[in-house]
C-alpha cells in the first residue's frame, strides 16, 4: 500500500476549557477557564491564522457548544472543533446543534465525534454499556446524523435508536455536513472511522507507531470503498534554542510530586480506552525516561489524559519533526502548549513560517509604523535589529 503525502498541512490549535498553567499538576501559576481569558487565546489564534480550534470535552470542561457559540462572533476566519457525544445525545437534536452553529459561524464549525473512554464519568452521564457496545451506538448516531444533516427525512429502527420522521428544517452552511473528526485506537473504533469518518486522529505517538495506525485505518476504508484523511494531536514546547526549549519542559513538570502521578494514572487505568493505555505504557508513570521518540516528549501524559506527548525543541527541529508525521500521510495538527496564550504566539512566530500550510498565517509588514520593532528605546528611537554574531 502506497503512501498518500499530503502537500499541505492544516495546523490548528487548543482552547484550553479545563485549565491551563504554567506548570502541571499543581494549582500554582493556573490560571481561570473564563470568557475573558478564553477569548484572549481564540482571537490569537485568528489572528495568527490557525486554522481552526479544539475544544476539549466531558465533565472537567466547560462545556464546549456554549464555549464556541460565545467565541464565535468574536473572531473572523477561526473554525471551531466541538464534540458530538453519541450516547449523550440524540443524533437528530445533534444535527440541529450542528446546523446552527454552522450557520452562526459562517460556515467555521468542524465536529469531533466522541465515543467517550471512562467508564465512571460514562455512568455518571447516565451511559452503562460496555467499549464496543458504545461504538455500536456511535455507528447508529453517525447513520442518522449524517443523513438528516444531508437533508434526508429519517426513519430508523436500530438496536439503540429508534426515529420516526427524523428532519432538520434549517440546513447547515458547509454540505453535506460539517467535516468529521473522530479518534481512537480500538478494532471498534477503527472500524467506525473506515466506515464513517471524515478524519481520523491519533494522539502523539512515535512516527512508526502511528504510520502503522495510518495503514491500518486506510486499509479499511478501502475496503468500505472510502478515503479517510489523517490527523494528530500533540502539545509543543518550541524555543529559540533546543537548550531552551527541554529546560522548559522539566520546568512544566517540576512541581508535580509523585503521590499526584500515581492518583493520575490509577484513573487512567480505570478506563477502557485502548488510546489511554498506549499513551499511559509510553512512560509507565515513570520521569526518567520521557524522550520516547527524538524530540517527542511523554512528560504530559504523567498528569493529562488523553494526548500526553509533546515536541520539544527549537522551530527548525520542531517543523522537520512535524514534516516527519506529514511525511508518513498526516495534513492535520492538532497542537497545544503551556500556557496555550504565550505558546500559541511562540509556535505561530517561530514555526508556522517554517510550515507548507494550505491556510494563510498572518504576515504585518515591517516598513511602517505598525512594527514589528519593540520597546522604543529611551522614548525615542527604535531598537535596532540584534544579529546573531553580536555578543
Amino acid at each position: 500500500m502506497s503512501i498518500a503525502t499530503p502537500d499541505r498541512i492544516k495546523v490548528l490549535w487548543f482552547l484550553p476549557t479545563h485549565g491551563d498553567s504554567r506548570y502541571l499538576g499543581t494549582s500554582e501559576g493556573g490560571r481561570a477557564v473564563d470568557l475573558p481569558y478564553l477569548t484572549q487565546v481564540a482571537k490569537a489564534a485568528d489572528a495568527i491564522g490557525y486554522y481552526g480550534a479544539l475544544l476539549p470535552t466531558g465533565r472537567s470542561c466547560e462545556d464546549s457548544w456554549v464555549v464556541a457559540s460565545a467565541l464565535a462572533p468574536l473572531t473572523q476566519r477561526l473554525r471551531f472543533l466541538v464534540a458530538v457525544r453519541p450516547g449523550l445525545q440524540s443524533p437528530t437534536l445533534a444535527a440541529r446543534m450542528t446546523s446552527t452553529l454552522d450557520r452562526i459561524s459562517g460556515g467555521r464549525l468542524l465536529i469531533n465525534v466522541v465515543t467517550g473512554g471512562d467508564p465512571v464519568e460514562n455512568k455518571g452521564d447516565g451511559i452503562f454499556l460496555s467499549h464496543d457496545e458504545r461504538y455500536e451506538v456511535t455507528r447508529e448516531f453517525l447513520d442518522i446524523y449524517k443523513a438528516v444533516l444531508r437533508g434526508e427525512t429519517v426513519a430508523f429502527a436500530g438496536k439503540h435508536f429508534r426515529i420516526e420522521d427524523g428532519r432538520l428544517l434549517f440546513p447547515p452552511v458547509q454540505t453535506p455536513h460539517p467535516p468529521l473528526y473522530f479518534g481512537g485506537s480500538s478494532d471498534a473504533a477503527n472500524a467506525v472511522a473506515a466506515e464513517q469518518i471524515d478524519k481520523y486522529l491519533t494522539w502523539g505517538e512515535p512516527p512508526a507507531d502511528v504510520a502503522a495506525k495510518i495503514a491500518h485505518v486506510r486499509g479499511l476504508a478501502e475496503k468500505a470503498g472510502r478515503q479517510v484523511t489523517f490527523g494528530i494531536r500533540l502539545h509543543v514546547i518550541v524555543r529559540e534554542t533546543n537548550h531552551e526549549a527541554w529546560a522548559d519542559a522539566d520546568r512544566l513538570i517540576s512541581r508535580l510530586d509523585d503521590n499526584t502521578i500515581t492518583e493520575a494514572q490509577k484513573v487512567f487505568a480505570r478506563m477502557d480506552s485502548v488510546g489511554q493505555s498506549r499513551m499511559s505504557r509510553l512512560h509507565g508513570g515513570r520521569r526518567d525516561k520521557l524522550e520516547i521518540s527524538p524530540n517527542l516528549w511523554a512528560g504530559v501524559g504523567l498528569v493529562r489524559g488523553g494526548a500526553g506527548t509533546a515536541l520539544v525543541g527549537d522551530a527548525a527541529t520542531v517543523a522537520e519533526r512535524i514534516d516527519g508525521y506529514r511525511r508518513i500521510g498526516i495534513d492535520s495538527f492538532i497542537l497545544s502548549g503551556y500556557p496555550h496564550l504565550e505558546e500559541a504566539y511562540r509556535f505561530g512566530e517561530l514555526v508556522l513560517p517554517l510550515l507548507p500550510l494550505d491556510h494563510e498565517i498572518s504576515t504585518r509588514p515591517t516598513a511602517v509604523n505598525m512594527g514589528p520593532f519593540g520597546e522604543t528605546v529611551a522614548g525615542d528611537h527604535r531598537p535596532s535589529a540584534l544579529r546573531a554574531s553580536q555578543s
